[in-house]
């Protein structure tokens, strides 16, 4: 939970060693998921999930297939009892909120509510804008064990150097390491 009603925006990212976020063909079979990762720890902290709208078409109402492992069932269904907003430049619909502009007062605005923290889930465009405008209190990234040589980069358009302090290190049996930085 975040101190003294200040919710945070947090970036919480599985990245190939070479530093991709999807294989060349959005693939995401590389990530893993143990339990020792604690991530329903995680999503216990987050009250709102904010997606780009690509991401949210592909992800925000995702519901494994009726055979699926009870964990994987659980995971999905943590993730959609969350609030969602969506930031997309066109599209609308009644299943989630739709942000077409200022993103800046949005954030400020949900920051400013009380609740759990805010989890920045993606897509590249949309974690670009949040970098480029300061808006990620938190990054998560979780490092994987593989290089995967092309996809879709954890980064890219960023236009200015962002310094940030380590706050923590996980490493975990499958050789995931987790780092956590804040914002200087």
């Amino acid at each position: 939970m975040p101190e003294h009603g200040t919710r945070r925006v947090l970036l919480d990212l599985a990245v190939s060693l070479d530093g991709f976020i999807e294989g060349k063909n959005g693939e995401t079979d590389w990530c893993i998921m143990e339990p020792d990762m604690k991530f329903d720890e995680f999503l216990d902290g987050i009250g709102t999930i904010l997606y780009g709208r690509k991401s949210y078409d592909m992800w925000g109402q995702y519901a494994p297939e009726e055979g699926a492992p009870a964990e994987e069932k659980d995971f999905w269904e943590q993730i959609n009892s969350k609030e969602k907003i969506v930031f997309s430049r066109t599209k609308n619909s009644d299943d989630a909120v739709y942000i077409h502009e200022d993103i800046r007062g949005t954030i400020a605005r949900l920051k400013a509510q009380p609740g759990r923290d805010i989890w920045l889930y993606g897509g590249a465009g949309l974690i670009t804008t949040f970098v480029n405008n300061g808006l990620v209190d938190e990054f998560r990234l979780s490092v994987h064990p593989v290089v995967l040589g092309e996809g879709k980069p954890l980064f890219t358009d960023v236009r200015e150097r962002l310094n940030l302090s380590l706050a923590g290190t996980r490493s975990f049996s499958s050789g995931v390491v987790q780092l956590i930085y804040h914002r200087n």
